[in-house]
């Protein structure tokens, strides 16, 4: 079953056997905030029974990371973040995932909620027979009312500031030159 939030149907080209669409009001789809989204697909998952969730790693719109940590903090699941490797065996996820340092290797049981990296698949691309025959798939539509969700925002931004402009530096032929400068400025 394939979740979605957008249009319904472009996921299902992928060979999804069915979708659910939730749609929202017109005019509050920008103002969708990530635990509203976490408590649709907790509504959802709760409905569908699912073994893993997953979920992209950050919004496109308001680049925020979140909705996955959310979803499984309400679920109460265990959590893979930014996965690039999953392989399934024993009733458990071994997740691989990039870190500052490299790669980190996690295990977690099932259910879970993963959110995937761009290195987790290799994108298939639609083609028309696909197209056609997803276009016959059943997609159900329910607002997030029906799931009684209430997506309010309970944020408010205030005002968006660039930060102050930085002065240029200034080069230094060498480092005694520089240790001078540094202190005239106070500091060292």
């Amino acid at each position: 079953v394939l979740f979605d939030l957008s249009s319904g149907i472009n996921a299902e080209y992928g060979g999804a056997d069915r979708g659910i669409h939730i749609e929202v009001p017109k005019g509050t789809e920008e103002n969708l905030q990530p635990l509203a989204v976490a408590k649709i697909f907790a509504k959802l998952v709760e409905k569908e029974k699912p073994d893993v969730v997953i979920l992209g790693k950050q919004a496109i719109d308001d680049d925020s990371n979140q909705t996955t940590q959310l979803l499984a903090g309400i679920l109460e699941w265990p959590q893979g973040t930014m996965a690039s490797v999953v392989e399934h065996s024993d009733g458990k996820l071994k997740i691989t995932r990039e870190v500052d340092g490299g790669l980190e290797d996690i295990s977690v049981n099932l259910p879970a909620v993963i959110s995937a990296d761009l290195r987790l698949n290799e994108p298939r691309y639609a083609t028309l027979p696909n197209i056609m025959k997803a276009k016959k798939k059943k997609i159900e539509k329910m607002s997030p009312e029906d799931l009684g969700v209430d997506v309010t925002p309970r944020l408010k931004v205030l005002k968006v500031v660039d930060p102050p402009v930085r002065a240029a530096g200034d080069k230094v032929p060498d480092v005694a030159t520089l240790m001078d400068k540094l202190k005239e400025r106070g500091h060292i």
